[in-house]
Order: structure tokens, then C-alpha cells, then sequence
């Protein structure tokens, strides 16, 4: 089968991680710092990056860093996985949901102006926006970034498939209009460190909050502690933290991985342009990309008659290719109905999820895999 998503792990990742395994640190040592420095030489001066054991781990570090908590409420999109909003009522908040665009299929900018100005009247606007790159493809940053001056509320970017992607001509993750942003190195991303996930971020504050929650909320920093330590071996607790840290292993394989991002990027996007190509004549809609962004291409979604949607999707798995629905829209789960969210209010979700099917996007397709994809899609429609 073709899947849908796959790592590549070559000899080099497998040699970074027998070595720590062989070494005195199997968590806790000087590989996480190494994983972090080079997640912030790819997002740009300026930014600071804190790793944890996954992105759900990392979005949850963030919304406590910006005292997300009960009383106050977090704007996601309905296009994208659990954990993003999950991560908002972890803190004991409430969640609601803007919907996406009919056309970047990323959180609509109208939509989130309306309902906002809608929000200042009522007295209940959200202290955190999460919009979602959904694909690898940018949202409109600039214009959310331009809401959250005029509206006051904090960014968090769930660039769960981004890494590598550009918007405005600079990385994804310099945090130039959000406070932070969440990278997932989960095994079918682009880059990958088995499970994992990052928090980068410009303010040193942040970085510092993100640091404590993410290790039980323990310090061994004396300026933190509320009396004089003990001695050198002592520690304080100051906050409620958790357990969230990235193990050496999983930071070694990705300072490896790393070093191949812009080959990993060079050739999804080489896919991709591959795809268009051949799916000029197929009556399916592709993927929209910003003019000022560029996808790091984590999917490629085509849209198909949602009538025929599942007969294709059958036909194409009985055809060994492993396509994939992302994703079932959030307020549709029956988690969320019982909180009182109704997936009707979303419509452009709604039409999105009936219509949306992944087709197979990684590194190690050849343009005969990807051929093979685009027969077999004309066949099953």
C-alpha cells in the first residue's frame, strides 16, 4: 500500500540515537537543548524554542504559559485535530470554535472579525485565537495578528504541520504576530522525533513559564524561590507543572532529522507541484495556498463530490492506496456536542469535512507512486 503519510529515517538518525543510548544521558541532557537551538536557527533570531514529549503536551504548556483558566474561553478552528482544543479545557476553560474558509480551508479571518465584534458587545471576546495551519498551509497571520491588537487577545499557532513553511517571506514559528507557536513531530509530520512536540515564542517570559510547566512546575533557580535554599542540591516547587519533557532519544533523532528539513520540504513541494499537474483533468478541487505564504505540505487534500466520497475513499484503499479523511470537524464529536457545540453553526466545516480526502504526501514517494495515486483516483471516481 501507498500510505497516506510515512517517516524517513535513514542511517544518520539511527547512528544519533544508538549514541545517546550509549551515553551517560537518556533524558535530561544536553540533546533537548541541542533539538531546541536547532528548531530556533530554522524559525529566525529572536524566538525561543521549549520541547516537550508532543505537540498536544506543548498546546496544553501554552495555554497555561498565557493563564488560560476557568472563566475565560479559547477560539479554535473546527478543521483540525482533538488536542488543539482539547489543550484549552485542560486549563478549565471553555472552547468555542471559528469557521474555516471556503477557499485556504484555515480559520476565515470574516468569520473571526464578525464573530469578535459580535463577542465585544456580549462582554465574552476569548483570551486566546488558535488558528490551525491546516496542511502545512499558512493562515492569514497578518490579518489575525491585526484582530488580536484591536481586540486584545493572545495567539497561539497550532503549526502542528508547518514546520518548514513560510508566511510573509519568513518561517513559520518567528511568532511575528502570535505570542506562540506549536510545532508536532509526530511520526507522519515532516520532520519527526518519534512523538514530540515544540513551543517557540519571542517573549523570554513565556519561554520561562513554558520551561517551569513542562517540568512539575520545579525550580532550581534561587531568584525563583520564595526563601533561601537550602544548599546546592535544593529545589522548590512554585507552580502546579507536569511531566512533559522531550527524553534525549526522541531529541536526538530530531536534531538529525532536522538537518534535512529543507530536503524534506524540496520534495513535498515537488509532489505537490507534481499533483497539480496531473490532477488538471480530474474533477476534484486542489489545495489553495496564500500568495505570501508558502506550504510546508505536511497534506494534500482534494476535495471530491461528497456524495461519492466514501465510495471513492473504499475504492481507493481496495486499490492499496491509503487515503485519509482530515478531519472530522471538533464540534461534531460527541465530547463536544455534550458541552452544547452544534456543528451546524460551521457550515464551510461541514461542506469541508463531507468533501475532503488525503491523498498520500511524503518523502520517499517517487513520481511514479504519486502517478499511481492520481490513476487510481481517476479510475475510482
Amino acid at each position: 500500500m501507498i500510505p497516506y503519510g510515512r517517516q524517513s529515517i535513514n542511517q544518520d538518525d539511527i547512528d544519533a540515537v544508538v549514541e545517546v543510548l550509549r551515553s551517560d544521558f537518556l533524558t535530561q541532557g544536553p540533546m533537548v537543548p541541542r533539538f531546541e537551538s536547532a528548531i530556533v536557527a530554522q524559525c529566525g533570531g529572536g524566538v525561543e524554542a521549549v520541547a516537550a514529549n508532543s505537540a498536544t503536551s506543548a498546546l496544553h504548556l501554552a495555554c497555561m504559559a498565557l493563564d488560560v483558566g476557568p472563566g475565560d474561553v479559547v477560539w479554535t478552528s473546527p478543521i483540525t485535530f482533538v488536542a488543539s482544543s482539547n489543550s484549552a479545557l485542560y486549563c478549565g476553560a471553555d472552547v468555542d470554535f471559528v469557521d474555516v474558509d471556503p477557499l485556504t480551508w484555515n480559520m476565515s479571518v470574516e468569520a473571526l472579525a464578525t464573530k469578535l465584534a459580535d463577542a465585544e458587545v456580549h462582554g465574552r471576546l476569548p483570551k486566546v485565537v488558535m488558528p490551525v495551519h491546516l496542511c502545512g498551509q499558512p493562515c492569514d497571520m497578518a490579518a489575525i495578528g491585526a484582530l488580536a491588537h484591536r481586540y486584545g487577545f493572545k495567539v497561539v499557532e497550532d503549526a502542528s504541520h508547518a514546520i518548514g513553511g513560510s508566511y510573509g517571506g519568513a518561517p513559520v514559528g518567528n511568532c511575528a504576530y502570535s505570542d506562540i507557536t506549536v510545532f508536532s513531530f509526530h511520526p507522519v509530520k515532516i520532520v519527526t522525533t518519534a512523538e514530540g512536540g515544540v513551543a517557540t515564542t519571542r517573549d523570554p517570559a513565556l519561554a520561562e513559564r513554558l520551561r517551569l510547566f513542562r517540568s512539575h512546575g520545579l525550580t532550581r533557580n534561587p531568584d525563583e524561590m520564595e526563601w533561601e535554599p537550602d544548599g546546592p542540591w535544593y529545589y522548590q516547587q512554585v507552580a502546579l507543572g507536569y511531566n512533559y519533557r522531550m527524553t534525549e532519544l526522541q531529541a536526538a533523532l530530531g536534531v538529525s532529522q532536522m538537518t534535512r528539513l529543507d530536503e524534506f520540504i524540496a520534495r513535498r513541494r515537488q509532489l505537490a507541484a507534481l499533483y497539480d499537474r496531473l490532477l488538471e483533468a480530474v474533477p476534484v478541487l486542489k489545495p489553495h495556498v496564500l500568495p505570501n505564504a508558502q506550504s510546508a505540505w505536511h497534506l494534500y487534500v482534494v476535495r471530491v463530490d461528497a456524495a461519492r466520497r466514501r465510495a471513492l475513499f473504499e475504492a481507493m484503499r481496495a486499490a492499496d492506496i491509503g487515503v485519509n479523511v482530515h478531519y472530522i470537524p471538533v464540534p461534531s464529536q460527541p465530547f463536544y456536542r455534550r458541552l452544547g457545540h452544534d456543528p451546524a453553526h460551521y457550515p464551510n466545516a461541514q461542506a469541508y469535512y463531507a468533501e475532503c480526502i488525503s491523498i498520500p504526501l511524503y518523502y520517499g514517494m517517487t513520481d511514479q507512486d504519486a502517478q499511481a495515486v492520481v490513476t487510481a483516483l481517476q479510475r475510482s471516481l
